[in-house]
This record gives structure tokens, sequence and C-alpha cells, in this order.
């Protein structure tokens, strides 16, 4: 393609999603689209929201992770894959998918307290099921005996809490008989391409039946089939960004011309920011220079509910450490919850977000907004910082025997007050010690729960 089409193209492109950011037409290997984070409105929207729920809920809900008296210890909704079942088998677990219990309200109620500001939740997954009665396929909520949408009240019941909602779409799907994980044939391909059809049909269908969702969180990206079509995934994208101009993707949309998922060739996240931090956090202390977004599971083995809880089982302090390490690097962090098949939330992750909520309320001014504060890390806990303000967050979650918390602030910088987060009235003894290092001292101060220390810093 001749250079100036190519031009022609990128600006016909930005016009028509009507934001500001750094696009450029992939050549032939089909590289990242958005190269820079995204100045636009909506996605600083998503960076100062900086904390969210993921919901998984679907038939595997049902099952729980067993199987005709056999506990798989997997993620629940891997069953299928798991416990070898079939197809026609898996499907009849439909007739069994009946939640009573569900009430949005209550689950939207209970992630406000929690403190989050969106929420992602799990439209189809990779069992091919759908929350919604989707007028493309009969394996819907709409053949259970609920019968009832569980998108529309979900939805409203989220965004009347002010919480941002977004839809995760599986790519891969067992159910649909036109989806294949391998290309071995003409036939082979020709169905997939119907496929591909089918799934920009749902997505149209969710964009236009629930238009103020804020965007897609995609996933199962990574099988054969979909990388041999990696052209297929870029008119994905494009025609995400037509239907909803300002839509937010995540990186799973895509893959390249060799084969590489989440990244491409030259290492740059696909859609708009990288979600592929799964029950991890990044490494990198140091300030990430693009968007991303840490998925966290309460135990180890429930995405989807699983029945028997195995591995370590996340704490409140835990939960809201991992919140502060992303928001001290530049990210945001989604908790995961798996209800019943009832409908109902289990009472561990209840209690868990009313404790999460209650720090967040006291606290929440040192996460919401807040950035890298572009200091050195100190081993009691972590720098935040809302961009060009001057007051500094230190959020401590490790108290050293010395009640000395260590800091080094930029040259020509100084410290003109700091108190506690929850009680200004609170301060604390500052001591400079060598250069432009200090110390700053907790005395006599009792704490039995992470705090919070704000610095008022000046230029000198």
């Amino acid at each position: 393609m001749k250079k100036n089409v190519i031009t022609l193209l990128v600006c016909l492109f930005v016009n028509a999603i009507s934001f500001a950011q750094t696009i450029s037409v992939p050549d032939s290997l089909m590289g990242a689209t958005v190269l820079s984070k995204r100045p636009d409105s909506a996605m600083q929207k998503w960076r100062e929201n900086r904390f969210g729920q993921f919901i998984h809920w679907g038939l595997y809900a049902v099952t729980g992770g067993q199987w005709k008296g056999k506990n798989y210890p997997t993620s629940a909704e891997w069953l299928k894959v798991d416990a070898g079942i079939s197809s026609a088998e898996y499907a009849e677990i439909i007739h069994q998918f009946n939640p009573q219990k569900y009430n949005p309200v209550e689950w939207a109620h209970m992630a406000k307290n929690m403190g989050v500001k969106y929420v992602i939740v799990t439209t189809k997954h990779h069992e091919g099921f759908c929350l919604w009665p989707s007028k493309f396929t009969d394996f819907s909520i709409a053949s259970t005996p609920y019968k009832k949408d569980l998108l529309m009240p979900f939805v409203k019941a989220y965004q009347k809490e002010g919480i941002d909602v977004y839809f995760y779409y599986s790519i891969l799907d067992w159910h649909n008989p036109d989806y294949r994980s391998v290309i071995q044939s003409k036939d082979d391909q020709e169905a997939f391409e119907r496929y591909f059809v089918y799934v920009k049909n749902q997505l149209k269908e969710l964009i236009t039946t629930y238009p103020n969702i804020k965007g897609f969180w995609f996933d199962g990206q990574w099988e054969a089939s979909y990388k041999r079509n990696y052209k297929l995934g870029y008119e994905l994208e494009q025609y995400c960004r037509t239907l909803k101009p300002g839509i937010i993707l995540n990186n799973r949309i895509r893959t390249d011309a060799l084969g590489h998922v989440d990244h491409d060739y030259n290492g740059r996240h696909f859609g708009d920011f990288d979600g592929s931090f799964e029950r991890r956090l990044p490494s990198n202390v140091k300030t990430l220079n693009f968007d991303w977004e840490a998925c966290m599971t309460v135990p180890e083995n429930q995405w989807g509910y699983h029945k028997i809880w195995e591995g370590h089982v996340k704490t409140p302090f835990e939960i809201q450490e991992m919140l502060a390490t992303c928001t001290s690097m530049g990210g945001n962090f989604v908790l995961n919850f798996g209800p019943q098949p009832d409908g109902t939330i289990r009472a561990y992750e209840q209690d868990l977000a009313k404790d999460v909520g209650a720090w967040m309320r006291t606290n929440g001014s040192a996460i919401y907004g807040c950035d890298n504060a572009g200091l050195e890390k100190q081993d009691w806990g972590y720098f935040t910082q809302k961009p060009g303000d001057n007051k500094l967050y230190m959020i401590v979650f490790n108290i050293p025997i010395s009640k000395a918390l260590k800091l080094k602030l930029p040259e020509k910088t100084t410290i003109a007050d700091n108190s506690l987060l929850t009680d200004s009235r609170q301060m604390f003894r500052i001591e400079k010690t060598y250069g432009n290092e200090y110390y700053l001292h907790l005395g006599d101060a009792k704490f039995t729960q992470p705090f919070v220390i704000t610095l008022q810093l000046k230029k000198d």
C-alpha cells in the first residue's frame, strides 16, 4: 500500500473514533494500533478508577468444579475440558441453571461499598453460554428455567451506583459448531469465517442492547485458528471502534502474523491496555509506560464458582496491598468474584468486600486518580500521587522496628507539612538526613491496619 494511502486511512480512522491518540495502520505483520497511552477522557476515566471488580458467572457455576462425583481442583470454568465432557452432555447443564436468588442490586451495592469504580462481567465464556437472550443462539439464558435476561438488570444496577460496566467476551467457543481450534481444511476455514460473523453479530447486539457499556474484555485469542486468521482480529478491533467510538478494548482482542498474543512482534500490547497480568502483579516496580491492569482471584482455583477452594485464600490486607502496589506502579487492580448457581455470593467474598471497602472509604484518596510518584520505593510500603499535585501519599504496610519511615525526595523539594490521612491533627516528626533523604518518625502512634500519611511538598 502506498504511503499517501496509509496516511489517508490513518486520518479517517482517527476521525471515526473521535479521540486523540497515537495511531498507526499496521504493516503486513498486523502490529498494535495504539502506540501510546490514549489521552482522551474515556481512557483517563479508566485510569482514575484504579479499582475494579470481575464477575465470572455461567453454567460452570452449576457444576462448581465437580463432575460425576469427582472434584477437579482447577478453574471451574474449564471443567468441560478438564473432565472430558462431551459438548452434548455439557449443553444439558443449561436446564439446571436457575438463579432464583440473583439480585444485581445487592451485587452492585456490595461493589459500591467495596470501593470499586468499574466492573467486568462474563457475557459469554469459553463454554459459549450467553447471559443475555441472544437472537443468534439458543445456548443462552433464554433457554434456561430462569429465562430472563441477566445482563440488563446487572447493567442498570451497577450504573445506578456510578460503576462503569465492561463486558467480557470469549473469542474461543466450545459450543458453537462453526468454531475451530485449528484450521485443517477449506471447510474448517469457511466454518471459522462463519463463526467470526457470529462474533461480530453478537458484539453489535451487545453494544446496541446495552449502549452505555464502556468497553470489552476479550479472551481466548490464543488458539491456532485465530492466530492463522490474524487479519480477522484486526478487523474485529476496527469493527468495535466503529460501532462505539471511544470504546476501551483489552489486548486479548488480537494476534499478529507471527502468532504473538497479548503483545505484537515489537512487544507492544494490542488494544488499549495490557490485561495479561492474571493472578500476578508486574515484577518491575519502575514506572510502566503503558496502561495495564492486574486481575486477581480470591483463592487460587476460582474464577467461576468452585465448591471447594484450594490454595492460598487472600485476606483483606493482601488485597489492599495489591491495590496499592498497582496504583503506585500506574496500573489498575481488579478483584474477581464467582457467584454461586443460585445467584448469591459466597459469605467469605462478601466479608472480604466489606473489609476492603471500609479501608477504601477512609484511604481511597491515595488510590483513586493516583499514579506512580516517581520516587524510589521503600520497604515500608508505597508512594502514590495525583498527577500535577504537590501532595504525596505514603501507604504504609510494614512498620520497621525503628518506627522511622525512610524517603528520598527529588532535588530542590522539601516537606512543607504532613499528617495522617484519616486525622489531619496527627502529625509526625520529620528528620532530614543525607542529601535529600528523610526519616518520618511514627513515635508512639499505634496502628492496627495499613494507613496513609500525606506529605505536602514544596519546591525550593
